[in-house]
């Protein structure tokens, strides 16, 4: 008999399983859903509905990037345990993440889900622990003179990308500056900044530090005409803690990441700005 789209949505809605063996398993029992089901169930690819509810807390961090280096993506995959994130099967599906979101541009989640969802439904029933696809981010390099630094922390739980241009392309390969990316994008994923720098920051944000001081003053009976400066005094030490332009380096707390920048942009003979940044942990998911 001919097996409807509607039926295979129906099975795939209630399996968790994916599209073309819900498809497979309504033309072996004739179109029956309820044996559908035991078909599913019985071949284990029915696991992954009942065990979507269960937390994710660990996972990988993965990068992928085109071969002529114009492109790049970085990606989450989640589960359960540790013990499964250090698996060969779960390892290699978190690289297929990222590259599909190389290959593909999904615009959203539910665009990536659409792309690679069903096997990673597929790994769920094999292993038999909850998978969530997390957060991804691709780019494209606008011109020849871009460099990204990108860095995964050895535990995979974090990664980070840092964007810079620089003034000659001949330095986009220039071991000092590749270094640089390397080194600004390990201060994103320990330091977790807000913004790139104070102007970039959310007023809100600014705002809300400023108010929280601004009472504190006022309740411990500061005079009015210095309330504010104390609020002044707040915000721009909050703005060095969370902009990465402005935080201490991590290497060298004596030297701001601004310093760094303009050190290595002298030390080549040439202008270094760095444009943005992209961070994905797991636990922000």
């Amino acid at each position: 008999m001919a097996i409807t789209a509607q039926q295979v949505k129906e099975l795939r809605e209630k399996t968790g399983a994916g599209m073309m063996d819900c498809k497979k398993a309504l033309v072996e029992v004739n179109g029956d859903m309820e044996k559908a089901v035991d078909w599913l169930r019985q071949k284990g690819m029915a696991k992954a509905a009942k065990k979507s509810g269960r937390s994710t807390s660990e996972g990988l961090v993965t990068y992928a990037v085109s071969a002529d280096g114009k492109h790049g993506a970085m990606a989450s995959l989640l589960c359960e345990t540790d013990f499964v994130a250090r698996g060969d099967q779960f390892q290699a599906m978190a690289k297929n993440v990222a590259q599909a979101v190389l290959d593909h541009n999904p615009v959203d989640a539910a665009a990536l889900e659409g792309v690679i969802g069903d096997d990673v439904k597929q790994l769920i029933a094999s292993v038999g622990e909850n998978m969530k696809i997390g957060k991804f981010v691709r780019y494209q390099k606008g011109s020849d003179n871009e460099v990204i630094g990108q860095y995964i922390h050895a535990n995979g739980k974090i990664g980070s990308l840092v964007f810079m241009t620089v003034g000659k392309a001949g330095n986009v390969d220039n071991p000092e500056v590749k270094a640089l990316g390397k080194n600004l994008a390990m201060q994103v994923a320990a330091s977790s900044p807000l913004a790139l720098d104070a102007a970039s920051l959310d007023p809100a944000a600014i705002e809300r530090e400023r108010e929280v001081y601004r009472k504190k003053a006022q309740d411990e009976g500061k005079p009015a005409n210095i309330i504010e400066k104390i609020a002044d005094g707040a915000v721009r030490k909050f703005e060095k803690e969370v902009c990465l332009l402005e935080q201490a380096y991590i290497r060298d707390d004596k030297k701001s990441i601004s310093d760094l920048v303009k050190e290595t942009a002298k030390a080549i003979g040439d202008t270094i700005k760095v444009t943005g940044f992209e961070r994905l942990q797991l636990n922000d998911e």
